[in-house]
């Protein structure tokens, strides 16, 4: 059972994938099965109220584990413990989960209006009967930042960023406490990302909602992140509060993504040229996966593979942290 103040919790969680050929491929050929880990021994706690971010490039493993947290994937390995979370009436009570999906464009259903988007948790919930769902709708349509009378629209008539908002409030039509948040600005310009940003900020605060936050852009990460975890290549390799792993990042990834945020100040910085490819997550290398792009590569980093430890609250996996 997780910590009082912990609403997740994951311990060891692996997710493979078998893309192997076909089994008479594979006989002729004399190939033998190929498994793609696309999250490979993941341990982390997210603390009710707070975000926690996890960030890392395409390819990741960010949104897989997002789906298994959610349970649209079942893990091959390793724990997901959820704690618990207070009714209407202060009891204790399993949390409800609910997703943000990345595409506004398709994550919302053209052929119905906005408030049979909105209305659907409701009724599949069995949370409100009758004329009560039509008025929840309006209040969560309002709390999202929206007109009442939108309710009669379709999707096709809102913006992008109108759109995000009509998937928020269909999470929290589910009386949501955990919100799974798969980089739900990126498909957004990024004046429209701030308002959406903010508008979750603003409900996190209102409604004691935690968010588990993925993105690859570090500038939103901060601006969202209690916690912060750095995930490369199903792994992570760094984690901690999220200002001490943006004020004093020690993993050579973490400073690479760090790089990356554009500085007004220093414009013209110098920054250290970036060599090697990303290795194929089905044959990976033997010791650290970085090791084939990191400049402060050993011998020791090609055949060992690095723990995620260190000292204090954040911790490294990287036999060179120091």
């Amino acid at each position: 059972m997780p910590a009082p103040d912990t609403i997740l919790e994951a311990r060891d969680v692996s997710c493979h994938f078998d893309v192997s050929p076909p089994w008479l491929t594979r006989v002729v050929e004399r190939r033998g099965r190929r498994i793609l880990k696309a999250v490979d021994g993941v341990s982390f706690r997210v603390r009710r109220g707070t975000t926690f971010s996890i960030v890392g490039e395409s390819g990741c493993g960010k949104s897989t584990l997002a789906r298994l947290v959610v349970g649209l994937v079942q893990p091959t390995a390793g724990t997901i413990a959820f704690g618990t979370a207070p009714d209407a009436q202060g009891k204790p009570r399993t949390p409800r989960l609910q997703m943000i999906f990345q595409d506004p464009y398709a994550s919302l259903n053209p052929r119905w209006t906005v408030e049979d988007i909105v209305a659907e948790p409701l009724h599949e919930l069995k949370l409100r009967q009758g004329a009560a769902i039509s008025a929840r709708v309006g209040e969560l349509l309002s709390l999202v930042g929206l007109a009442r009378t939108d309710a009669s629209r379709y999707p096709h008539e809102f913006s992008g960023g109108q759109r995000q908002r009509i998937s928020i409030a269909r999470a929290l039509a589910t009386e949501a406490d955990l919100l799974v948040c798969d980089e739900p600005t990126s498909a957004l310009d990024v004046s429209v990302q701030a308002q959406v940003l903010n508008l979750m900020r603003g409900l996190q605060a209102e409604l004691a909602l935690t968010y588990v936050f993925i993105s690859h852009n570090l500038a939103v990460v901060r601006h969202m992140s209690d916690d912060l975890a750095v995930m490369y290549l199903g792994r992570f390799v760094e984690t901690g509060p999220a200002e001490g792993v943006f004020e004093g990042a020690r993993h050579p990834y973490s400073r690479l993504l760090l790089d990356t945020i554009p500085d007004i100040e220093s414009p013209n910085r110098e920054r250290a040229p970036l060599t090697g490819e990303v290795p194929n997550p089905i044959n990976r290398p033997r010791g650290c996966a970085f090791a084939p792009r990191c400049s402060l590569a050993t011998d020791l980093c090609r055949s060992e593979r690095p723990e995620l430890g260190g000292r204090g609250d954040v911790a490294v996996a990287c036999h060179h942290a120091a």
